[in-house]
């Protein structure tokens, strides 16, 4: 397997700065340098504590950051990462921005469309022809309709 690197731009109070994180879909969070973050004006909102490969116990502040990848902006969890520490983009962020690794080429592809539950009834169904307010008021509840009369 080889390594794909995801060029983002972080954004933080003093500033932006481009980035290169290595996709990790085997981290929840994203690891940034603390030095950058700092010198982006991000301040850390609370510290969690993370298991690492090896089995150790690491604990490091973390914020809510916002990631940009081909104009697509969003806020993502991310660690203060220390020296030693690899900067990645973790699984969580790829979620909220909407990307996905290729398992064949390896590369960064952006997800066409996010997974949701419908629940019950399915799919919706796609209306006849164009929806007037005539239609519209006969899928109303009763209760609504009769306040208007």
């Amino acid at each position: 397997m080889g390594i794909t690197e995801v060029k983002v731009v972080i954004h933080g109070p003093k500033g932006s700065r481009r980035s290169s994180l290595l996709a990790d879909t085997g981290s929840s969070y994203t690891w940034i340098g603390a030095r950058m973050l700092t010198e982006l004006g991000v301040k850390p909102i609370g510290s969690q504590l993370f298991k690492t490969i090896d089995k150790r116990l690491v604990e490091r502040p973390t914020a809510d950051v916002l990631i940009e990848y081909d104009s697509a902006k969003r806020y993502c969890p991310v660690a203060f990462a220390e020296k030693g520490d690899a900067n990645v983009l973790g699984v969580t962020a790829m979620e909220i921005i909407g990307l996905e690794i290729d398992p064949s080429t390896r590369e960064v592809r952006k997800v066409t469309a996010h997974a949701a539950f419908l629940g019950d009834e399915g799919p919706p169904k796609k209306p006849e022809g164009r929806l007037t307010a005539k239609k519209l008021s006969k899928k109303t509840s009763p209760s609504l309709n009769s306040s208007r009369r």
